[in-house]
């Protein structure tokens, strides 16, 4: 299901001049990437991995740089290509890679073609046969093996006291939700090592606007707690991030060991005219300090329906952390270099 590409809608302000990019804190001028939504920045051995959606939803994409600045203009590779028809034919979203096990792995989701049944939405693994990602063939080794078959996405795997997880967002029967968030030990990519448990529902305002939805996790461990925001409500301006807490020495797999943030802890700015951010990521730039990396918009109004609105754009902004060692997202930066935290 292509979307058409309003390029001239989805332009920065203004071109980045030499001295936005002097003034700019790591040289980053939002936004970071263009018309690449769901994004997921993974840094290893030096490296920044950068993969997204793309507005076509119909391949899986990898660039690498030695900074975030520089993934704006990196080569980008095409990983994968989604079948003309049946299984993962349609709606390829957030794609995520990750190097666990001694394989690089990518979780993405996919529904079926034009005429078939584009949301029948799965996720599925693609793994990588050698070692150096970008020039390595990959192949989809599988569906995630969840405990029912439904609607099933945006899969983020994290390594917390020697155990490999994953959390990822599903439809479950008997449930009036489109999506709420689940977490489970691996076993392998596409198994688990015990029955998954159910973190978050959406109950709260903000978290059923237009749609009933959790999704979207990602995870950060910092000042003795576990962190997992995640995005709620539909793609358009009411789009934006939640967050549980835990302790990092609970019991990850007890429900009872999570709090849910109250409201939103990132969300729309008139004022910087950054709309419906959200589906963020966590890297740290090239001094260690944090960085949140997310997608937005530059407008609030959106014809038809916000998912083949192609302009959901990448961004990045430090990010600081409260007295009680939460994270401060702050609000989202206005266009131009990104200033300091």
């Amino acid at each position: 299901m292509a979307a058409s590409l309003p390029l001239a809608a989805c332009s920065k302000s203004e071109p980045a001049s030499d001295a936005d990019a002097a003034t700019a804190e790591d040289g980053i001028i939002n936004p970071l990437i263009l018309q690449r939504a769901d994004p997921w920045v993974y840094l290893k051995d030096g490296y920044y991995y950068f993969t997204a959606s793309v507005p076509e939803y119909n391949r899986v994409i990898l660039r690498r740089s030695k900074t975030v600045a520089g993934l704006s203009d990196a080569e980008e590779r095409v990983l994968w290509n989604a079948p003309k028809s049946g299984r993962m034919s349609g709606n390829v979203w957030a794609p995520e890679i990750h190097h666990f096990g001694g394989k690089w792995n990518i979780y993405f989701a996919a529904g079926e073609g034009d005429g078939e049944d584009p949301f029948r939405i799965r996720t599925y693994v693609l793994q990588a046969d050698g070692d150096d990602p970008m020039k390595a063939d990959w192949s989809v080794i599988g569906q995630l093996q969840t405990p029912w078959d439904s609607f099933t996405l945006d899969a983020t795997s994290f390594e917390h006291k020697g155990t490999r997880y994953l959390c990822w967002a599903q439809k479950e029967d008997g449930i009036d939700t489109n999506s709420n968030l689940y977490l489970a030990p691996l076993d392998t990519p596409l198994t688990f090592a015990a029955e998954p448990v159910r973190l978050s529902v959406p109950t709260l305002p903000w978290e059923i606007q237009g749609y009933k939805v959790n999704e979207g996790a990602a995870y950060l461990n910092r000042n003795g707690k576990v962190f997992i925001t995640y995005s709620a409500s539909a793609t358009d301006a009411r789009y934006c991030m939640g967050m549980l807490t835990a302790d990092e020495n609970a019991d990850l797999m007890d429900p009872e060991s999570w709090t849910k943030s109250p409201e939103p802890v990132f969300q729309t700015s008139e004022k910087n005219k950054v709309y419906g951010p959200g589906h963020n990521s966590f890297t740290v730039d090239q001094q260690g300090r944090d960085l949140l990396i997310y997608h937005a918009r530059n407008y609030k109004e959106i014809e038809g329906d916000p998912l083949f609105d192609p302009n959901r754009h990448t961004r990045a902004q430090l990010f600081t952390y409260r007295e009680d060692g939460s994270p401060d997202f702050g609000v989202p930066v206005k266009n131009g270099p990104m200033p300091k935290a």
